[in-house]
């Protein structure tokens, strides 16, 4: 067997934030609708369209492997989803509801923003600029989602739930 080099991991990696991003997309809908505050609506609309672009950008590093972009199951991902949507189950008409709606909106806002940081170094690493900066993009949105939603959870939503 061949030895795996670290395009074949970015390969791997790129596989799976495809999926990821994928999943969080079909994902997306049930939060806006189960969200109370408005302002977390919004923020989950306009993040339903920055993951479509990133859903692009990253077809766009698969071809620049020369590869068809597919994903590749994420059990990281299932997982903090399925526990996202029962938070959304067990909290349905409590105020404390938004607060476990950004809470497991940043868990999968941190799990992108480690994925993307892992796959901007290797990109470097390879030489491979221009995906690079493809990725960087992805990864500058992710953190901005996540600022934005401690910005929800500090000033609305947590003042909410602890009413």
């Amino acid at each position: 067997m061949a030895e795996k080099t670290l395009e074949d991991l970015f390969h791997e990696q790129v596989k799976d934030v495809y999926y990821a991003e994928r999943q969080i997309l079909k994902n997306l809908p049930k939060m806006m609708k189960a969200a109370q505050t408005p302002e977390l609506k919004q923020a989950f609309e306009r993040h339903r369209e920055e993951t479509e672009g990133q859903i692009e950008r990253l077809t766009q590093v698969f071809d620049m492997l020369g590869k068809r972009a597919q994903g590749k199951t994420c059990e990281a991902i299932k997982g903090i989803l399925e526990e996202g949507e029962e938070t959304m189950d067990d909290f349905e008409d409590s105020p404390a509801l938004d607060a476990g709606i950004v809470a497991s909106a940043q868990a999968i806002e941190h799990y992108e923003i480690a994925r993307y940081g892992a796959l901007k170094t290797w990109a470097m690493q390879l030489g491979m600029k221009d995906a690079v900066k493809l990725i960087d993009q992805s990864l500058q949105e992710e953190k901005k989602a996540d600022l934005l939603l401690s910005e929800l959870a500090e000033k609305t939503v947590n003042h909410k739930a602890a009413a």
